[in-house]
């Protein structure tokens, strides 16, 4: 059996289970996993994360819903990134967030795909982009400038998630496809820094 996981030499830790509440299987993780499955596993249905920021997604290869994992217990899949929008049932595959630094986080959004129309420079937390001066409830793009932030589909920190990252894509999201495989719409109406 071929496992296609990339060594990292960082700081990051998680612990996934096959089971709710920390039961059943478990296996140690220090660098991304591209699909549980190559380690026995069905699916992952609880996790602590005792260092680093990572991204975990419902899909092998790194695919699907993306969800934000910073330091602390998961006991269930309802308590993966907290998404009150949309219920996964399975995470199958997860990696660090190499770049995530919550003091130097800095990125400008644009109205429009291909950096055109209004833009925006952000450096803080923004539970409400409407709320700061944004005029709309859409980005088109954006340019990660350093570290790395979780944008969601509606106010409050609640909706789909698009990990944004400064070391993938190079920073540069020109159109609003590239924010994840599962994005279907533009709509990004907070955003907050991950924190490492």
């Amino acid at each position: 059996m071929t496992h296609h996981c990339t060594k990292f030499s960082g700081h990051w830790k998680i612990i996934v289970y096959d089971e709710e509440c920390f039961q059943g299987r478990h296996h140690e993780f220090t660098s991304e996993c591209c699909n549980v499955m190559d380690f026995g596993f069905e699916s992952v249905r609880s996790l602590r994360v005792h260092s680093g920021a990572w991204v975990g997604y419902e899909h092998p290869l790194y695919q699907g819903q993306q969800l934000v994992l910073e330091c602390g217990d998961y006991p269930q899949c309802d308590a993966f990134g907290g998404n009150n929008a949309y219920h996964i049932e399975r995470m199958t595959s997860f990696r660090p967030i190499s770049c995530a630094n919550h003091r130097e986080s800095r990125m400008t959004i644009y109205e429009k795909e291909n950096y055109l129309g209004c833009k925006g420079e952000l450096s803080d937390d923004y539970p409400s982009l409407q709320a700061m001066g944004w005029g709309n409830t859409e980005v088109g793009s954006m340019r990660v400038h350093s570290g790395a932030f979780v944008c969601y589909q509606y106010p409050g920190f609640h909706g789909f998630q698009y990990i944004m990252e400064c070391d993938r894509h190079a920073g540069e999201y020109k159109y609003f496809r590239e924010f994840g495989s599962h994005c279907q719409t533009p709509q990004i109406q907070s955003i907050r820094r991950i924190q490492q």
